[in-house]
């Protein structure tokens, strides 16, 4: 079966609502804690998710679960090629009635949004969600309207099927703070999955366990987490690194620096710490950097993409000095 980081016992009020919240997704998808956990980092660190992999493992599922496992609204969007904007962030709409223009809000104003097969739309509907990502808010016919928080983007994307497809630009991919794959479950996982089905899906038993107010209260103690300086200035030397590889045309931006910083944070308070470790910055540099980085033509190899960008990425970690 797959190895998994077990997550820390219980220390606090704040961590076993952690634990509620894990337990719930970990009902649905089956010997995937480490992708769980990730995902909870994520919601908790205030991130955008990005699920790249094979069809059928599971994507879809744990972005159902994690938004039914606390209550708030849900909206899924698959993404087509004729998908428009305003399919996504609404439309004004003129009233007989009072003559005027009214706004229309479309399925983005929700607290965590499915963005299926993302790499399915045009560039154009692509980019009507970076403002959104990027500050928790739309413009609309030079109005400005708030998203409603907490608010987490979970998009989508087959990394093997491309017909069809746009490949998400780097100032899109640049606003997930993680990229995570599932693979596929072990055969006791899948032995439980297939022994769990009934007619209305593992899904549908899925209860909150907690309150969206809940969620923004540990959103807020995650950045109350204590980083110290060595680690910050440990961080920011694999970045600058990363900008001055000779295999790299496309380095670490500065919104990546935070994601880890943040991301890190959140992980310490998942697994019942308030500081963070060396280790955490190690563990989530790969899927914080990896889907950043553009590998230059001249270097690449019959690697994946982001198979390159993980190598390096090891490479990196590898020549950098821990503190102590």
């Amino acid at each position: 079966m797959e190895s998994v980081t077990p997550i820390a016992p219980a220390k606090t009020i704040d961590h076993e609502k952690v634990l509620a919240l894990h337990r719930s997704v970990s009902g649905v998808i089956r010997g995937k804690d480490e992708a769980i956990q990730l995902a909870i980092v994520t919601l908790l660190a205030g991130g955008h998710l990005l699920l790249e992999d094979v069809p059928g493992v599971g994507k879809t599922t744990l972005a159902h679960a994690l938004a039914r496992s606390f209550n708030c609204t849900f909206q899924r969007i698959q993404f087509t090629s004729d998908l428009l904007p305003s399919d996504i962030i609404g439309v004004s709409v003129y009233t007989q009635a009072t003559q005027e223009f009214s706004f229309k809000p479309g399925p983005l104003f929700a607290n965590v949004i499915l963005a299926d097969e993302i790499n399915r739309t045009t560039p154009k509907t692509q980019s009507s969600l970076l403002e959104a990502m990027n500050e928790g808010q739309v413009t609309v016919e030079n109005r400005t309207y708030v998203l409603p928080r907490p608010f987490m983007v979970l998009a989508t994307q087959n990394p093997i099927e491309h017909h069809g497809t746009y490949p998400l630009p780097e100032s899109q991919l640049d606003r997930f703070m993680m990229r995570i794959t599932i693979g596929y479950p072990g055969m006791e996982s899948e032995k439980e999955i297939l022994l769990r089905q009934t007619q209305d899906g593992p899904v549908a038993g899925v209860k909150p366990v907690l309150s969206s107010e809940e969620i923004l209260l540990l959103q807020q103690k995650v950045r109350t987490v204590k980083v110290d300086e060595s680690l910050l200035e440990y961080a920011l030397r694999i970045v600058e690194r990363t900008r001055q590889h000779e295999h790299l045309v496309l380095g670490v931006s500065p919104r990546g620096s935070l994601a880890l910083y943040h991301s890190a944070q959140a992980l310490a308070f998942v697994e019942g710490r308030d500081y963070v470790l060396p280790d955490d910055l190690k563990r989530l540099t790969g899927p914080v950097f990896a889907h950043r980085l553009v590998v230059n033509s001249k270097f690449a190899s019959t690697l994946k993409k982001i198979e390159q960008s993980e190598m390096i990425l090891d490479e990196i970690l590898d020549s950098v000095e821990v503190p102590l």
